[in-house]
């Protein structure tokens, strides 16, 4: 049949069968290829949703944070009880936990070098605040960030530049932030500025003209 359809005599069918399926094995690699491609193409997919899904996570505990900060004496016994007495060390504490995150987040995606990271732990560890918040929270960033190969790499950097601080002499003590300005609280019953400035000119004005008044009689 075929060789009535191609029209042509003495086809070597076996050859062109062989031509055939030489560029049928082509065709598999070219396939294995695009088919690797393909699930390479899948595997990233899932990790950017993955770290989406950790980003979106990490947004949300940035704004309880930011909440947290603008009214400390509100919203930290949520979290539980705390050894910090001082309301300004409780600031500094959360604060210096968003730097932590800033810093786990920069190095994870890899916009913060180990160099630059280095030096940020440098600087946070020369203060008091920043081994302190270390001292309390090691544990629990060991048990978040020891699962995966960059966590324990950051674990390991930290732990390496807080014993380099330690070891270097005592940390600069934090200064005691001023006490809020007092605010004058009004007395019930005494009149505003404005009011006693009136009366005075008020008073001053009555005196004058009883003045001239008595003047006139004598």
């Amino acid at each position: 049949m075929l060789d009535e359809i191609s029209g042509s005599e003495g086809v070597n069918w076996n050859r062109l069968s062989q031509i055939g399926a030489a560029y049928g094995f082509t065709s598999a690699i070219v396939s294995a290829l695009a088919l690797a491609g393909v699930a390479v193409s899948l595997i990233v997919q899932n990790r950017q949703a993955r770290a989406d899904q950790v980003q979106g996570i990490r947004s949300y505990y940035l704004e309880l944070a930011r909440l947290e900060l603008d009214d400390m004496a509100l919203f930290q016994p949520v979290w539980g009880a705390t050894d910090i007495a001082d309301p300004h060390e409780q600031k500094r504490h959360v604060y210096a936990d968003l730097m932590m995150n800033y810093a786990w987040m920069g190095f994870e995606i890899g916009t913060i070098r180990e160099g630059l990271l280095r030096d940020m732990l440098a600087g946070m560890f020369t203060g008091e605040a920043g081994r302190h918040y270390w001292s309390r929270s090691h544990t629990s960033w060991i048990a978040s960030s020891s699962g995966s190969r960059v966590g324990r790499r950051f674990l390991t950097i930290v732990s390496e530049e807080h014993a380099r601080a330690v070891a270097s002499g005592p940390p600069t003590r934090s200064p005691i932030a001023p006490s809020p300005p007092t605010v004058p609280v009004p007395v019930a019953g005494v009149s505003p500025a404005w009011r006693t400035s009136v009366g005075a000119l008020i008073g001053l004005g009555t005196g004058l003209a009883l003045g001239s008044l008595l003047r006139s009689r004598r």
